[in-house]
């Protein structure tokens, strides 16, 4: 499919939103930009809806500004802003077929017939449904209805493109087939959108960048490497990702190093001093399952005691009960074999944990 040599950025600035007296959007800054796949990702009631919503039009924000490129677009109706939506549930027009539905767009605006023509059949050899021009929607399977909503989207050539739960209403193999799809179209169109979803994995496989929100405000955002191995407080470390979440008392510390108790267990550990967490501190040790390992004859360890074990197939997980009664995941390829009820000790190497100070919202 031709499209525009170029892509906005988008720019949100202090925007916020509440519905009476619930606080829906606290103030947030973000800029995407141009050509950037980001995420927002978070729960139900988290923000991410209320921040799409403000960016197609459809909801005008209680103060702050949104620009595309250039353009101050923060009072503009969404069809003065050159934006293609993608919803959960299609949002196809059933009375028409596959072609009439891509073609929608282009109609409401004047395109010439011939422009038309030739843009949707770019569009549907984009999303692979050659062939399917004169199908009625209704006649399409879900994961076809869902490339026919897409095509519509893109073939206006909009400066931004937004998609709401898309992929909700597929199943599970489905989903994981049309996340690659869309992420390939991504990859060749370098359209700047808007994604969201609730689906960590969904997030991870997709995006340049995810935006992690909780009750209305932007927690994190980063790369999903940056956000995984690297998350700036329990809420992201916990939502993206399994997590193992040891309390610990923090030590004697340098500006390359600090030590800690882990609490419950008699055990001083030492890190890299990448995070300020004050001496005396009661803070959480993050370890991911994959980074825990049962330790070998001569290496260090934590007692803990098996409790499952479960084959995965490619992996095995295994769940421990530390002194105190703290359990832990191990996730990884290859394990000593360990059976239920035996004592192992377990180990990670100090700079695949991180440090979280357990710091309350105000």
């Amino acid at each position: 499919m031709t499209t525009k040599s170029t892509a906005e950025p988008i720019f949100f600035d202090e925007i916020q939103k509440s519905f009476g007296p619930v606080r829906a959007l606290w103030p947030t800054t973000l800029k995407v930009a141009a050509g950037e796949f980001l995420t927002l990702l978070g729960p139900s009631g988290s923000g991410k809806t209320t921040l799409l919503n403000i960016a197609a039009g459809y909801l005008e924000p209680d103060s702050g500004r949104m620009r595309i490129g250039g353009r101050d677009v923060t009072a503009l109706p969404p069809r003065q802003r050159n934006i293609g939506m993608v919803f959960q549930n299609y949002a196809l027009f059933p009375h028409m077929n596959v072609v009439d539905n891509v073609a929608y767009g282009l109609r409401v605006r004047n395109i010439a017939a011939a422009e038309i023509a030739r843009r949707v059949a770019d569009a549907l050899t984009m999303v692979k449904l050659e062939g399917f021009e004169r199908r009625s929607v209704q006649q399409l399977s879900g994961g076809q209805q869902q490339r026919v909503a897409l095509a519509r989207a893109m073939v206006i050539e909009p400066d931004l493109l937004l998609m709401d739960e898309p992929l909700g209403a597929l199943d599970r193999q489905l989903r994981k087939h049309v996340q690659l799809e869309i992420r390939r179209l991504h990859t060749s169109s370098r359209r700047t959108t808007i994604y969201v979803t609730h689906d960590q994995e969904e997030a991870l496989v997709m995006s340049d960048r995810i935006a992690i929100m909780s009750e209305g405000r932007l927690e994190q955002i980063g790369t999903p490497v940056e956000l995984y191995r690297s998350p700036k407080n329990i809420f992201v470390a916990t939502f993206l990702g399994e997590s193992n979440l040891l309390p610990v008392t923090i030590g004697e510390r340098s500006p390359q190093q600090v030590s800690f108790r882990i609490a419950g267990v008699d055990a001083s550990w030492t890190m890299a001093a990448h995070e300020s967490v004050p001496r005396g501190t009661a803070a959480m040790l993050l370890v991911r399952p994959e980074d825990l390992q049962l330790a070998g004859p001569q290496e260090d360890g934590i007692a803990a005691r098996i409790v499952e074990v479960v084959y995965l197939g490619e992996l095995t997980a295994v769940r421990a009960e530390l002194a105190g009664g703290r359990e832990v995941w191990l996730r990884r390829m290859k394990l000593p074999t360990v059976h239920v009820g035996e004592t192992a000790r377990i180990r990670w190497e100090p700079a695949s944990a991180r440090l979280l100070e357990t710091v309350e919202k105000t």
